[in-house]
């Protein structure tokens, strides 16, 4: 018998015993909407609507619909909801994202009340939106001129947004290493936008992509938590029963496959970094079949993940131990397309090596695929990714939407949603294959990469010209169409100019403002919620203990005090911390140590924390050696942990020197996407120890380090180790460890004694600390990046300035966040994005930028923030 709830109808439901989550697959019968309604106790509410949004060209239009959907709909008329919601939400996620083929507009909270909200102006926003002209121009682009005798620009958040990915290596070989793989259909163009395409796009375009896509008949809506599923159901229903069906055609064709390889060269804009002109990038790309074949997808992310995705891999190392260049690239499997796609590569090859790195790549599949694969390296893979799936830890992104790209996978494509997310029998059929063949993953190679002819090599040459020839080309076009204008159109368009400064500058009125829905205090959690501590000595380390339930599960973090350090050797942290393990141990190679942590735990991993603590002599600073198993791998977990600080064996030139290539590779890539952390990171390290000792070990003084380093590596190599060595006879010490331990109370009980004997094999000596003096830094600095945007941060110290701590700074930066920095950096600026921060332990308060198009006006703003709050006349809302 057919089930219909406030007017859908049930197509299936389900358990999924290893989420413990019920679910149910709705229809919506008047406007065949898809609705996926996940049950479980999880308060953190999780909701998604997602439409089917392939684009015909590179101008970004879905893109900028997705930045323009949330400027202002029917119920909600202001300029800005989203900022208005984030102003008053206790949202755990609210934001929304352009893939190359859907738009996802995702939101979670655990308040029950602010959830509803959240989907309320969401549903509002995607169905009934108020896009305007002036909603393309500025989300978009536009021309900009400010009078006659000023230059005409083009200017728009996704304009200068795209200007910032396409100035970026890495981005710019991710981008056409999918376009060159997909020529043939919606993958070969660029959804978020190319800038030499997006002045292209007219409003009449941008208004028929809304009127075509966004539409109930081609929407995927998610829900997942522990609220009403009723509720869901009803609410969807009230937005969808004003609309008829209508024949959405949104479907993505299947990319035809090659008949044979493929290669093709391309250049990107040289960087000040590159050490000269012939230092280039490769990736060699394979089709795959389509996502909906769930076991053949997850037998292939398992083998991505054996080929590439630790140190140890096989084609990664080979690839690293070559010397062909400085870093891998590609990534491996994509899977978050209609079909699959494999990429693999180098960068900082020169580019007479291209060929070589081809085919060594190709040799070593062979070599894989006929020889066989080291079955440890089989055996880590399955458990570590088996460990992920049954743990579900997603950190601080909400499990229930991870869940939702998860089921985006197939039901996207009209598949069933559920079956990707019921990973058991999954699991159990690849196990099965590999048990009635050892050779399964040898035959995925041969048949999905050495018999595979849809492949396509991409060579990505460095060219000093390139950026000059964008920049030139801009120009040439911006003083055509200045040429082309009458003088009337060139008034008509500072008048449009004045026209969309005004409207920006307008606030919204009250009743606007009223519309949003806000929460009371009647809605907001009394009880504050806790992290249970308890605090010991064991063999004279630190004991911090969390009594919770982890499903069995043992999380362990063991901590060494860094101001045991003498400064000088700050920055040879970060290697001495991957070398632990990434450099083999004294009865084992990396290669062998990688596979047993992934054979016998959960992971192990490193991190650093550090701070400055007020009113105390010296702030911490701690790097932390990080673990967890199930309560079965805890003796396994224990002695990785002991081997890897009592016999690492630092003496190994060459492999330390991959390290160290690959570390400069990945500060060199993050420079332009991460500029905003770079500056943050710069900026505090003039006001404190704390923040200069982590600029030392992780900012751009740490990149300059590195440079030098690879000198000394290979022409001094004792000195080097010495400084290795010194490091771990100073840090390893009981009497100054932490050992923090997340675990139930039964299951602490077992572990506790396994522990202490762990603490007991440690070395012990008196603990003594250094003090650290900050060389200074220059006040006023400016760093050049091959970038077409710019990332501007200015700081202070409040508590050097009189600020004593009060909760008012909270609200205060969230209020200047949202308001001030939204409204001037990002709306009338045109930057992606304008940010502040406090810290409430240093006192350092910064401002920064994000994709900038300005310098100096972006600095003019933070210099204005203090008279804007001053003349503030706020209400209790």
């Amino acid at each position: 018998m057919t089930t219909i709830i406030h007017g859908f109808e049930q197509v299936k439901e389900t358990y999924i015993p290893e989420l413990n989550i019920k679910a149910s697959l709705f229809r919506h019968l008047k406007t065949g909407a898809r609705l996926l309604s996940l049950e479980n106790d999880d308060e953190n509410k999780s909701f998604g609507i997602t439409f089917r949004t392939p684009p015909a060209d590179s101008t970004g239009v879905a893109h900028i619909m997705e930045h323009s959907v949330l400027c202002g709909s029917r119920k909600y008329p202001l300029k800005e909801p989203f900022i208005e919601l984030v102003k008053g939400s206790l949202k755990t996620f609210l934001n929304a994202f352009t893939y190359p083929d859907k738009t996802v507009y995702p939101v979670a909270s655990q308040n029950t009340q602010d959830f509803y909200n959240l989907v309320d102006v969401y549903l509002d926003a995607v169905f009934y939106p108020l896009i305007t002209p002036q909603t393309l121009q500025q989300e978009g682009w536009h021309y900009e001129l400010e009078d006659l005798n000023a230059p005409l620009n083009f200017k728009g958040v996704v304009f200068n947004e795209m200007k910032g990915a396409y100035s970026s290596p890495d981005s710019v070989l991710s981008e056409y290493s999918q376009q060159l793989t997909f020529p043939n259909n919606t993958y070969g163009l660029n959804s978020g936008g190319d800038p030499k395409h997006i002045p292209d796009l007219s409003y009449e375009q941008f208004k028929a992509f809304h009127d075509t896509y966004y539409h109930p008949s081609n929407a995927y809506i998610y829900f997942y938590g522990d609220d009403n599923p009723e509720t869901r159901l009803k609410m969807i229903n009230e937005y969808l029963k004003d609309f008829e069906a209508l024949n959405v055609d949104s479907s993505v064709p299947l990319q035809p496959a090659f008949d044979h390889p493929r290669r093709v060269t391309r250049s990107y804009a040289m960087g000040a970094e590159t050490d000269n002109g012939n230092k280039g990038m490769i990736t060699v790309n394979w089709l795959w079949p389509e996502s909906v074949e769930i076991e053949t997808s997850a037998a292939l992310n398992i083998l991505s993940y054996i080929l590439v995705g630790t140190a140890a891999s096989p084609l990664r190392k080979i690839l690293i131990d070559s010397g062909l260049g400085e870093d891998l690239t590609g990534g491996g499997m994509s899977g978050h397309l209609r079909q699959l796609f494999f990429s693999v590569g180098l960068k900082g090859i020169d580019l007479k090596d291209a060929d070589a790195v081809e085919n060594l790549i190709l040799e070593t599949l062979s070599d894989l695929a006929d020889n066989g694969i080291d079955p440890g390296m089989i055996e880590a893979a399955l458990n570590t990714l088996e460990f992920r799936l049954r743990e579900q830890n997603t950190g601080s992104f909400p499990r229930g939407l991870a869940l939702m790209l998860g089921a985006l996978t197939t039901w996207l494509y009209n598949d069933d949603p559920i079956t990707p997310l019921a990973f058991e029998k999954t699991l159990a059929y690849i196990k099965k294959q590999l048990e009635q063949d050892k050779t399964f993953f040898q035959q995925l190679i041969k048949q999905y990469l050495l018999q595979n002819s849809h492949r396509v090599a991409l060579i990505l040459k460095p060219d000093p010209e390139e950026q000059q020839r964008a920049d030139a080309a801009e120009e040439a076009r911006l003083s055509a169409a200045r040429a082309s204008m009458s003088k009337e159109d060139l008034q008509a368009l500072i008048e449009q100019t004045r026209q969309l400064k005004k409207l920006q500058e307008t606030p919204d009125s009250p009743e606007a403002l009223a519309s949003i829905p806000h929460l009371t205090l009647a809605d907001l959690d009394k009880q504050n919620k806790t992290i249970p501590i308890a605090a010991s000595k064991e063999q004279g380390s630190q004991i911090l203990y969390h009594n919770l339930f982890t499903n069995g599960i043992v999380y362990l973090d063991i901590g060494f005090n860094m101001y045991a350090l003498p400064q000088e050797l700050l920055p040879y942290v970060p290697l001495f911390k991957e070398s632990l393990l990434g450099i083999g141990t004294e009865k084992e190679d990396f290669v062998k140590l990688s596979q047993r942590i992934g054979r016998k735990t959960g992971g192990v991993w490193t991190s650093s924390y550090l701070s400055e603590m007020p009113d105390a002599k010296q702030g911490i600073a701690w790097a932390f050696l990080r673990g967890k198993a199930t309560m079965a791998q805890t003796d396994d977990l224990l002695d990785i942990m002991r081997d890897v600080l009592l016999t690492v064996k630092l003496d190994n030139p060459e492999r330390f020197k991959q390290m160290l290539l690959e570390d400069k590779a990945g500060h060199e890539a993050g420079l332009i996407p991460g500029g905003h952390g770079v500056v943050n990171s710069r900026l505090r390290a003039h006001f404190n120890v704390s923040d200069w000792a982590g600029e030392q070990m992780g900012g751009v003084s740490n990149l300059f380090f590195a440079r030098q380093l690879i000198e000394q590596v290979e022409n001094d190599w004792p000195a080097v180790l010495e400084k290795l060595e010194e490091i771990r006879q100073r840090l390893f010490n009981r009497n100054a460890m932490l050992c923090n331990i997340t675990l139930d109370e039964t299951n602490w009980k077992q572990f506790q004694p396994k522990l202490a004997a762990f603490l007991r094999d440690m070395p012990a000596h008196p603990a003594n600390t250094t003090q650290w003096t900050p060389s200074p830094l220059p006040a006023n600095e400016g760093l050049t990046i091959p970038a077409q945007v710019n990332y501007v941060g200015k700081g202070a110290n409040l508590y050097e300035l009189g600020y004593q701590y009060h909760g008012s700074i909270a609200p205060v930066s969230n209020f200047l966040r949202n308001n001030w920095l939204w409204e001037r950096v990002r709306v009338q600026g045109g930057a992606y994005g304008g940010f502040c921060s406090f810290d409430r332990y240093s006192g350092v308060f910064t401002f920064l930028s994000y994709r900038d198009p300005n310098l100096q006006n972006t600095l003019d703003i933070y210099d204005q923030s203090g008279q804007y709050l001053r003349q503030l006349d706020l209400d209790q809302r």
